[in-house]
């Protein structure tokens, strides 16, 4: 119901936002945390903070990567405060065998489980989110070399856990 007089542009500007970027978040969220259930409810909780103040966050240069960083921070204050990581597994186990929609093959798991956090980050947002370097550098508040030198460390370290084991000849 449309009142006269008010302005509803903000709120289907939102609407328009989240169809088009909430899939895409929430794989990032995924891939940098492991955890289904903990990536959608810090999406959610990312995607309300930006609604809340959706007149700023609509001007910011990469909406998408504001709503990331309120995610990963929300995960950060989340894990301060139990003082524990999430184990990358919980959740993702069920009863009747049928794959969660966000699966990742086990292998790929497995070695994005293996990686530091700050490179799971760049990840995400780098591959998943496909942000240049320097929105990375600014939404994770480290330098643009960094984000570069994390993506390298990152695909070399995954790129060795998920490549066939090869065949080495002896020298003669």
């Amino acid at each position: 119901m449309r009142i006269r007089g008010v302005d509803h542009e903000p709120e289907e500007d939102f609407a328009e936002f989240y169809r088009r970027c909430a899939d895409a978040c929430l794989r990032a969220v995924y891939a940098s945390v492991g955890d289904k259930s903990l990536a959608e409810d810090l999406t959610a909780e990312a995607f309300a903070r930006a609604y809340a103040s959706w007149r700023k966050v609509s001007q910011h240069p990469a909406p998408k990567a504001w709503v990331m960083r309120t995610a990963l921070n929300t995960h950060v204050s989340w894990w301060r405060r139990r003082r524990r990581e999430v184990a990358w597994d919980a959740g993702l186990d069920r009863a009747d065998g049928a794959e969660p929609a966000l699966a990742l093959d086990p292998a790929i798991r497995t070695a994005l489980r293996a990686l530091p956090t700050r490179q799971r980050q760049v990840l995400a947002l780098r591959i998943f989110l496909d942000l240049d370097t320097a929105t990375t550098a600014e939404v994770l508040g480290i330098a643009p070399g960094t984000v570069t030198t994390h993506l390298s460390r990152a695909t070399a370290a995954l790129r060795d856990a998920l490549a066939p084991a090869r065949e080495q000849e002896p020298i003669r």
